[in-house]
């Protein structure tokens, strides 16, 4: 099995580096991710300007490129320039932070997965909550097991999946929870300062908190301790607004 590894963090990042030895159990792994962190990206791409990109070693070892764009540059060359065949699974992560919530639309490492999907290949997202000592190694044998479970259970070719693990898991007794993405508002504040030539400047402050919830979600399990794991859909249709909107005639001019 081929694996097209890529994050929004960096080549170098090592969240990345520890998915890499992880998914060295599935088959052959190649990285092509930016060259620097483009976290809350989205979905970007660059096509204004050219793209470059470098081979990067691991000693004698090519390890895969780093693109001088975004997370989804990086899925889009990687796959038609760079592997030697289309990839059976696009990994994204681990990154350095939930990607859960309202945060899903704001994600480099998430729409880099999307991007995977986009070219009908299953496609992970794999994020791990934000810890200055955070122990990747351990996040990545969590996410291979989930890994493997999915591909076990043969998904149709395209499908998106958002795994989060919280630090809770690393330590203790691991749950996965199957959830629905959070659509709670948060996080709208901004703090104004003043710099020292007097000019104003504002800093996201990440408040107010996500309300509570009536049911589980991706934020509630996590505040749970819970891994969680969340199929997605790019496909950003209101369905049922469909035939209210086209009943009658729309008369234009």
């Amino acid at each position: 099995m081929l694996t097209l590894l890529t994050n929004d963090d960096g080549i170098f990042a090592p969240g990345l580096a520890a998915m890499e030895r992880a998914l060295g159990r599935l088959g052959d792994v190649v990285a092509v991710a930016p060259s620097t962190e483009q976290s809350g990206v989205g979905h970007a791409i660059t096509f204004l300007t050219p793209l470059t990109a470098k081979q990067v070693f691991d000693g004698s070892r090519l390890r895969g490129w780093a693109v001088d764009g975004s997370p989804a540059d990086a899925v889009k060359l990687g796959i038609s320039q760079f592997l030697p065949r289309r990839p059976d699974i696009v990994v994204s992560g681990i990154n350095s932070g939930l990607n859960a919530g309202i945060n899903v639309l704001y994600s480099g490492t998430v729409a880099a997965a999307i991007e995977g999907a986009f070219f009908g290949i299953t496609s992970i997202a794999v994020s791990l909550e934000w810890d200055e000592h955070a122990d990747y190694d351990r996040a990545a044998a969590i996410a291979i097991d989930v890994i493997a479970e999915l591909l076990r259970r043969s998904p149709p070719a395209g499908s998106l999946f958002n795994l989060n693990i919280p630090s809770a898991a690393l330590a203790g007794r691991r749950e996965l929870r199957v959830v629905p993405m959070s659509t709670a508002r948060y996080g709208e504040a901004f703090e104004r300062r003043v710099d020292p030539r007097g000019r104003s400047y504002y800093w996201a402050t990440n408040e107010p908190p996500p309300p509570p919830s009536p049911s589980e979600s991706d934020v509630t399990a996590l505040a749970a301790g819970h891994v969680t794991l969340t199929p997605l859909d790019y496909d950003l249709t209101h369905r049922t607004a469909i035939d209210t909107l086209a009943a009658g005639a729309w008369r234009l001019g």
